[in-house]
């Protein structure tokens, strides 16, 4: 039987990568955008098992919609794959970055995967093999922090901490709960210079396929584990 696989903002970047390699491994793919048509021209372009959804993750009702519509629809997630982020700067020192900057990027990189994650636990609860996915970043680790990212870090190292205490949660139900970096990639967000695309969301594809028995609540890159 076919994983069902749900990534959100997957209509460019690493999220559409990671869609085509997972359905052309057979997988079926909801391919989730906050718009709807941006969803729908991605999806046919991949082809194969993979179907749009409009899902706007800082709009509370926008998820509802979409949870309901998979559930009567596919009647489970088995991989739920937190992809949405963004507002990365080098100009975020903590003396003087905006607090509404902080906000924002809070709002985008802990918010709208802790709020997406409430939304479609019951459906990964129904899966033989439920597992969550959230994509973090290097920048995340309080090991490896800098001050020229403060609040792209803070909103990271935050979401790797929702990411250790969810998994210790769901751990007895046997639902894994992972973080996954890409690396630097070159996408909108991370600019000229990463590393392509594709070798991003294969990290981000590693961590998807981790056989159950190796654990949960851990933090990878390109298939190591990366420091808190």
């Amino acid at each position: 039987m076919a994983r069902i696989v749900l990534i959100t903002g997957a209509n460019r970047g690493i999220g559409r990568e990671l869609a085509a390699q997972l359905a052309a491994d057979g997988d079926t793919v909801l391919l989730t955008a906050r718009d709807e048509q941006k969803a729908i021209q991605a999806a046919s372009e991949i082809g194969g098992d993979v179907h749009a959804i409009q899902l706007d993750t800082s709009d509370q009702a926008s998820i509802d919609a979409a949870a309901s519509k998979v559930e009567t629809e596919y009647g489970r997630v088995d991989v739920l794959v937190n992809n949405v982020g963004g507002l990365f700067g080098y100009d975020q020192q903590p003396s003087t970055v905006s607090l509404d900057k902080l906000q924002e990027v809070l709002d985008i990189n802990l918010f709208s995967k802790w709020r997406t994650t409430q939304a479609f636990l019951p459906l990964v609860r129904k899966s033989e093999a439920g597992r969550i996915v959230n994509v973090s970043s290097e920048a995340g680790s309080i090991a490896r922090v800098g001050p020229y990212t403060a609040a792209y870090s803070a909103s990271k190292a935050a979401l790797n901490s929702f990411t250790a205490s969810l998994a210790a949660e769901l751990k007895d139900e046997g639902i894994t709960v992972n973080a996954a970096s890409p690396g630097w990639t070159a996408t909108d967000l991370g600019g000229e210079g990463g590393r392509p695309v594709p070798e991003g969301a294969a990290s981000i594809k590693h961590v998807v396929n981790l056989p159950a028995d190796a654990g949960t609540g851990g933090f990878y890159q390109d298939e190591e584990v990366v420091p808190w």
